[in-house]
């Protein structure tokens, strides 16, 4: 498997410690998703989010979680099943890792992580690698899974190939739920010290790729958070007055700074700013 690995990093073509880091994510992320795929996870479960655009829609920005949400309402569901079988896929590709699963502490998100050590695998894949002595001995790399066990409903799903590090495939959200479903964070995310810009980075490559929005699985979405209590239907009317506030809302200056460490031309954030997002919204597509 170390050829496939060294392929994988290759294709990449890494320069800095980190394009390293992310080129090992990556890969590793793939590595669970196939494990995950021989498990049969996928026969319950879709693979959506921001590592889901990245992997299946080519989305152009790193994204550092797996998110998963089962097909239906599962309270009790536990990951822990699965978690050797991960870690006995990513030793068969030479990652020595810790798998481990988190409290879920009374949420209906089943979380774990994977674990591994930075500079060790770097030297595996990059042999007398310079960039490895930079590395302290201890820095580890974290992958969380998140796997929501109560899912909004009204969402349709697809299965997708993925041809890394070998061919198998996943199931996903379809790619007007995907968009709902960041429209959601978009709208709806509580930010702490900084608003997190990579939610209005992928709104943008959602309405460039002209993927219209479903709204009915937005409204689920809504309705489950709290933030749609009313017992009529949920309008691209309403849709469009709540984007208007959150625009009025943010701070674009702030946005760009959060997505930038995970782009590679920052030119595509000189145009961030209230006008411009506010214009986007004629370009908004329901189903």
């Amino acid at each position: 498997m170390k050829a496939v690995v060294q392929d994988f990093i290759d294709l990449r073509n890494p320069e800095s410690l980190q394009e390293y880091d992310r080129a090992l994510r990556e890969l590793i992320q793939h590595i669970v998703l196939l494990g995950l795929w021989r498990a049969g996870f996928f026969e319950h479960a879709a693979f959506y989010g921001g590592t889901a655009l990245r992997i299946l829609h080519t989305l152009p920005r790193f994204s550092e979680d797996i998110d998963l949400s089962l097909l239906e309402r599962r309270p009790n569901f536990s990951l822990s099943s699965y978690l050797a079988g991960l870690r006995t896929e990513l030793s068969g590709f030479g990652f020595e890792v810790d798998v481990v699963s988190s409290d879920r502490l009374d949420s209906p998100i089943e979380s774990a992580f994977v674990k591994a050590n930075t500079r060790y695998h770097l030297l595996q894949v990059q042999p007398g690698s310079a960039l490895a002595s930079t590395v302290p001995a201890n820095q580890l790399l974290k992958i969380k899974l998140e796997v929501d066990t109560v899912p909004p409903g009204e969402f349709d799903t697809e299965v997708v190939p993925v041809l890394e590090p070998i061919p198998f495939s996943v199931r996903t959200l379809s790619l007007p739920d995907l968009f709902a479903g960041k429209m959601h964070c978009v709208l709806f995310r509580r930010w702490k010290s900084r608003v997190k810009g990579r939610d209005w980075y992928d709104l943008i490559w959602f309405l460039r790729k002209r993927v219209p929005l479903h709204l009915a699985h937005l409204e689920e979405r809504m309705r489950q958070s709290g933030d749609w209590r009313e017992e009529r239907q949920f309008a691209i009317e309403d849709l469009l007055c709540l984007y208007d506030q959150r625009v009025d809302q943010v701070d674009f200056s702030n946005a760009a700074a959060d997505v930038l460490p995970f782009i590679q031309d920052p030119r595509e954030l000189d145009i961030w700013n209230r006008t411009f997002f506010s214009a986007l919204r004629e370009r908004i597509l329901i189903c």
